[in-house]
Formats: C-alpha cells, sequence, structure tokens
C-alpha cells in the first residue's frame, strides 16, 4: 500500500463519517470500471452503483451527480433534461475531475461539493446492499443504499434511470 492510496482511504474515511454502516473494499486500479470489477471480484452488477456527473447545457452550466445501478441506463435525454429544464449531456471526463477531484472508476458521492445536487434513481433504494466508487480507482465502498439518504443534497429520482437492454453476447 502506498502513501498515495492511504491518502485516499483517509479521504473517504472522513467523507464517510457518521453515515452509519460500511465496508471499505481495496480493488487494483486496473479493475476499477464496474464490468472488469465485477467480473475479477464477484459482485453482482445489480449491486453497483455508479456516480455519473452530468451537465445541464447553456451559457452557465449547472451539474449533478447521478447514481444509477450498473444494470441501467441513465435517462439523461429525458428525465436529467426535464429536471435541469435544459438540454442535458454526460459530463467530460475532465469536466468530473475538476468537479469532483476523482477519475472516472472511481467517483464517489462522498465528500462531493454540498451545493452539487446528487440524484439517486429509485431502483438503487431496493437492493440490500450496493458497491459505490470510493474516491479514487483503489477504493470502493460496500454499504446499504440508506447510506445516501445521509447526504443533504440527495434526491431519489423514480425512473431516472431504466433497466439496460441484455448484452448481445456475440
Amino acid at each position: 500500500m502506498t502513501a498515495h492510496h492511504d491518502d485516499d482511504r483517509e479521504a473517504l474515511e472522513a467523507a464517510l463519517a457518521g453515515r452509519g454502516p460500511y465496508e471499505l473494499f481495496a480493488c487494483d486500479p486496473a479493475f476499477a470500471d464496474t464490468a472488469a470489477f465485477c467480473a475479477h471480484y464477484g459482485f453482482d452488477p445489480a449491486d453497483s452503483a455508479n456516480t455519473i456527473v452530468v451537465v445541464g447545457k447553456g451559457a452557465e452550466p449547472v451539474y449533478a451527480a447521478c447514481v444509477v445501478l450498473a444494470t441501467h441506463r441513465l435517462d439523461v435525454n429525458r428525465v436529467v433534461k426535464g429536471r435541469f429544464g435544459r438540454k442535458a449531456s454526460f459530463a467530460s471526463p475532465e469536466e468530473t475531475r475538476a468537479l469532483t477531484g476523482h477519475e472516472i472508476g472511481g467517483v464517489t458521492v462522498f465528500g462531493l461539493p454540498a451545493d452539487l445536487p446528487v440524484w439517486v434513481d429509485a431502483a438503487v433504494m431496493t437492493r440490500d446492499r450496493i458497491v459505490l466508487g470510493g474516491g479514487s480507482r483503489s477504493w470502493k465502498v460496500i454499504a446499504p443504499p440508506a447510506i445516501l439518504r445521509t447526504l443533504t443534497s440527495a434526491a431519489v429520482v423514480e425512473g431516472l434511470a431504466n433497466p439496460a437492454p441484455p448484452r448481445d453476447p456475440a
């Protein structure tokens, strides 16, 4: 374990303090992306919740962090656009890094700027436990979904994401 990873863990633990039960799970950064993580470590993708930053377009862009199950697809063109009241898209990896301080594959909702809305798809809340990014590609957070209700900027949104069509194995 390098000092860098210890710093990542300390920052994550500080952001999680007082939020209820959780487990930190160390992972190889090469397996941080959801599909690779689930396959390598044996987690059900239906328990994996991704944090995706979205942007409302305009002269003054607005942002939100969305939490959706890996088995679902964020409805950017209808629901996110409707919540922003303007055209919306996925934030670029550069925008995500600038806003959250996290790399894609490690974005977490814990420790984000207080004024950044967090929209949680209602399906996330139906799971017994969820696996979330840990703020770096080296850590994941395993916790009951109720931990998301401890975020003052969080709102549970019905239909924020829809079940993804099955993947064609070919």
